[in-house]
C-alpha cells in the first residue's frame, strides 16, 4: 500500500544567492528522498519557500537603498531558477510574504495566546546608538557564555549550537558597525517553551530512528532546561501581531518561519485541490524535516512545542535528518569574504548531475565534509565518465552499431550472466533500504558498486570479441548488461535525474523516467528482444584539470571586509 510522505525543507533567507554549503546542508538530500518516494509510488508533498522576513533582508535593503520587498523578489526568482536548473523538485516553493502564510500564523498565534502559552513580559533589547536602530538578535555578536566561541550571534552559537539571547553574550558588539550596544527595556510576547520540556523529552526518547547527532543534541538541549523565548520584535518588516495596540511590533521570524511548513501545505492544497490535512492530520503520514545542523533545535524542539501547544491534531515530525556542515577547500564558507561557490555561478559553467553526484557521495550526514575542485574533477572524470558513463556508452554504442539499433535476444543465461543480474537485484534492495532510511551516501556508493560490477562483467564476457565467433552469445551479454544499466538508471535517478533520463531514452523508452516502477522484475523485463534503441551519446563531459587552479583562484575575490 502506498505511503504518504511529507518532505519539509529549510526556508532560505531571500537576501542572497545560494551556495554549495546550502545545497549539501539540506536541499539535495530532500530532493533525493522525494524523487525516490515518488518513483516508489508513494504520495509525496515537498514544500519550502523563501524566508522573507529575516533581518538579513532588511540590512541588504538598507545597503542598496531599496525596499525589502524588492530584495525578496530578486532572490526568490533566483532561487526558483536555481531549483529548476539543479533539478530540485518542490511541489511548492512559496514565500513567507503571502496572505495565506499570515493567516495561518495568526491562527496559531491566537490559539496559543488564548491558551496561555503566549504571554507578555518586558525584556532587554540591544540598541545601537551609532546605527540608530534596534538590533535583531543575529546582528549582535560576542563571546558565547557556554563554549567561549568569540563569533557567537545573539540568537545562537554556531559552535556549540546553544540558542541565546543577546544580553547573554560576553562583550557584545553590533555586527553592522562594531559598536557596543546598549540594552533597552521593551514589552514583548513570549512563548512558554518551559511548559513543554517534559513532554518533548518523553517524545524525543522514543525516536530511535533519528540520527545520533540529532537525537543526542536534542536530548542534551532538553536536559539543560528550556527557557521561554520572545516571539516578537520592534520591527516594521514582517508578519504583524494579530492584536490591537502593537503596530510597531512584528512576530519574530524564528516563530513564524517554522509555521511556513503548515501554511505551505495549505497553500498547495488551495492551488491544486489537494488535502493538506492528509499530510498533517493523518497519523499514518510520515513527515521529514531536512535541515542543516544549525537548525536542529528549531525543528526538534521549538516547532514540536508549537505543534503541541496548538493541539489541533497535527503530526509531530517523524524524522529530522539534519546534515552537518560542508567546508570549501578545507575552510568554512564565508559569504562576506566571498569564500563560496555560488550555485548560479556553478550552473552557468557546469552540468547539474556531476555536482549532485559529488555532494551525494560526500554528503555530510554524520560529520562535516569538504568540497574541493580537485575532488570534483577527479570524481567526474574517474567515476562518472570512466566508470558509469563509459559502461553505458560502450554497451549501447556497440549494440546499436552491431544489432541494427535493436535489443538482441537471449537464448540462455550462464552463471556469469545470472551473477550480474543477482547483483543488480541485491543492489536495488540495498539502495532501497538505504534511501528509505535517509542514508544517501551509502545508497549512491552501493549504486556505483553495481556499475563497477557491470564493468567487470563486460571485461569477462568481452562481447566485442565473442561476436566474431558467437553472435548470439555476444548479444545475450549485451542484453544482460542493458538490464543492469536499466536498474542503474532507476536507482541513480534520485541522485542524477538528468543523466538517468538520457539513459532512459537511449534504451528506447518514452516519457519521464519517474513514471517507471522501482521493481527489479519489471525493470529487467522492460528490456525486450527486438525493441528499438536510440543512438547514444556520452553522458558526461571529461573536465580539464586546469580548471582546478582557475576555480580556486576565483575564491575570495571581490570580498568585503568582515
Amino acid at each position: 500500500m502506498p505511503e504518504r510522505i511529507f518532505v519539509a525543507v529549510a526556508w532560505p533567507y531571500a537576501n542572497g544567492p545560494l551556495h554549495l554549503g546550502h545545497i549539501a546542508g539540506c536541499y539535495l538530500s530532500a530532493d533525493i528522498f522525494a524523487r525516490y518516494h515518488r518513483m516508489k509510488g508513494n504520495d509525496v508533498l515537498m514544500v519550502s519557500g523563501s524566508d522573507t522576513h529575516g533581518t538579513p533582508i532588511t540590512i541588504r535593503a538598507d545597503q542598496e537603498g531599496i525596499t525589502p520587498q524588492e530584495v525578496v523578489e530578486r532572490y526568490h526568482a533566483m532561487f526558483l531558477e536555481s531549483w529548476q536548473k539543479l533539478g530540485i523538485t518542490f511541489d511548492l516553493f512559496t514565500t513567507t510574504n503571502t496572505e495565506n502564510h499570515e493567516k495561518v500564523v495568526h491562527d496559531v498565534f491566537k490559539s496559543l495566546h488564548d491558551k496561555g502559552y503566549i504571554y507578555t513580559d518586558n525584556m532587554l533589547l540591544a540598541y545601537c546608538a551609532q546605527c540608530d536602530r534596534y538590533l535583531p538578535d543575529r546582528y549582535v555578536e560576542g563571546t558565547c557564555p557556554h563554549c567561549g566561541h568569540t563569533r557567537a550571534r545573539g540568537d545562537q552559537c554556531d559552535s556549540c549550537g546553544q540558542t541565546l539571547d543577546p544580553q547573554e553574550l560576553i562583550d557584545p558588539r553590533c555586527a553592522i558597525c562594531g559598536a557596543t550596544p546598549e540594552f533597552r527595556e521593551s514589552e514583548h510576547f513570549f512563548l512558554k517553551l518551559s511548559a513543554f520540556e517534559k513532554p518533548l523529552l518523553e517524545w524525543v526518547e522514543k525516536q530511535d530512528h533519528w540520527r545520533n547527532n540529532v537525537k543526542n543534541f536534542t536530548r542534551q538541549f532538553l536536559r539543560d532546561g528550556l527557557k521561554d523565548r520572545a516571539i516578537s520584535r520592534d520591527l516594521s518588516w514582517g508578519v504583524p501581531l494579530p492584536l490591537d495596540g502593537y503596530d510597531s511590533k512584528r512576530i519574530y521570524v524564528w516563530f513564524e518561519a517554522v509555521i511556513g511548513y503548515l501554511s505551505a501545505a495549505v497553500e498547495w492544497a488551495d492551488q491544486h485541490g489537494g488535502s493538506w490535512e492528509d499530510f498533517w492530520k493523518n497519523p499514518a503520514t510520515k513527515s521529514y524535516y531536512f535541515i542543516g545542523k544549525d537548525n536542529i533545535p528549531f525543528h526538534s524542539i521549538i516547532w514540536p512545542a508549537i505543534i503541541m501547544a496548538y493541539d489541533k491534531g497535527l503530526n509531530l515530525p517523524y524524522d529530522v535528518p539534519a546534515n552537518e556542515f560542508l567546508s570549501l577547500e578545507n575552510r568554512k564558507f564565508s559569504t562576506s569574504q566571498n569564500w563560496a561557490v555560488w550555485l548560479p555561478d556553478y550552473l552557468e559553467r557546469y552540468d547539474p548531475d556531476p555536482l549532485r553526484y559529488l555532494l551525494s557521495i560526500n554528503m555530510p550526514e554524520s560529520g562535516d565534509s569538504d568540497f574541493s575542485w580537485s575532488e570534483f574533477v577527479r570524481r567526474n572524470n574517474e567515476e562518472l565518465v570512466a566508470t558509469y558513463g563509459n559502461l553505458v556508452n560502450r554497451v549501447l554504442s556497440f549494440t546499436y552499431r552491431n544489432f541494427d539499433g535493436k535489443v538482441p535476444g537471449i537464448q540462455s543465461l550462464d552463471e556469469v550472466d545470472e551473477g550480474l543480474l543477482r547483483a543488480a537485484r541485491e543492489t536495488m534492495e540495498s539502495v532501497d533500504e538505504s534511501l528509505y532510511n535517509c542514508r544517501f551516501k551509502a545508497a549512491v556508493t552501493q549504486a556505483f558498486g553495481l556499475a563497477q560490477e557491470a564493468n567487470r562483467y563486460l571485461d569477462t564476457k568481452a562481447p566485442w570479441k565473442s561476436i566474431k565467433e558467437d553472435r548470439d552469445q555476444a548479444g545475450a551479454s549485451l542484453t544482460v548488461a542493458m538490464q543492469a544499466i536499466n536498474c542503474l538508471k532507476t536507482i541513480l535517478y534520485p541522485f542524477m535525474p538528468f543523466s538517468s533520463q538520457k539513459v532512459h531514452e537511449f534504451l528506447g523508452f518514452d516519457g519521464p523516467i519517474e513514471e517507471g516502477a522501482w521493481d527489479f522484475d519489471t525493470i529487467v523485463g522492460g528490456i525486450k528482444a527486438g525493441a528499438d534503441l536510440r543512438q547514444p551519446s556520452p553522458l558526461y563531459t571529461k573536465l580539464d584539470s586546469e580548471l582546478i587552479e582557475e576555480e580556486v583562484q576565483k575564491l575570495g575575490i571581490g570580498a568585503s571586509e568582515e
